[in-house]
């Protein structure tokens, strides 16, 4: 079975053994579910499997992390007094290493749903992805920051 078909089964079978179906009794399950697999996980998945669950949560975490930090940078900037000095917004063309449609279209999702940047569009070549940023001092920083992270995260997700 299947590494995450097997912790959605334990999942919903949590919600049937507690009776309690609310989201986060849900969450709670699939947590419980991924320790179980965790703890059985040579007699449940090959090796490749939970070394590709482990990139998937990682990939969610830094998304998490980005989402917040992210979301107090643009409201910082939108309470910021004098807000015309403090917007520099750029366009940047981020060269893309990531290949395949569904590579491309996790990354340019991940960096539109991040507060302050906006995935606009892939270059005919399919070697950039241009990025729209809330404000940019550099944007060489920008391109760095996506390319080590959301980008290699994407890269070895796809492996």
């Amino acid at each position: 079975m299947r590494l995450p078909l097997l912790v959605i089964v334990l999942a919903l079978l949590w919600l049937a053994i507690t009776g309690n179906f609310s989201g986060a009794n849900l969450v709670f399950g699939a947590l419980i579910a991924v320790g179980a697999v965790f703890l059985l996980r040579d007699s449940v998945a090959p090796p490749r499997a939970l070394k590709r669950l482990r990139r998937i949560v990682s990939l969610a975490l830094l998304f998490l992390y980005e989402l917040g930090l992210s979301a107090v940078r643009v409201a910082i900037l939108v309470v910021t007094p004098d807000l015309r000095t403090a917007l520099r917004p750029a366009v940047v063309a981020v060269p893309l290493t990531v290949k395949s449609d569904g590579e491309i279209t996790l990354l340019a999702n991940l960096i539109t749903l991040t507060p302050g940047t906006l995935s606009i569009d892939l270059s005919e070549d399919r070697k950039h992805l241009y990025v729209h940023a809330l404000s940019v001092s550099d944007p060489q920083s920008v391109i760095d920051d996506i390319k080590s992270g959301f980008e290699a995260r994407v890269r070895k997700v796809f492996q």
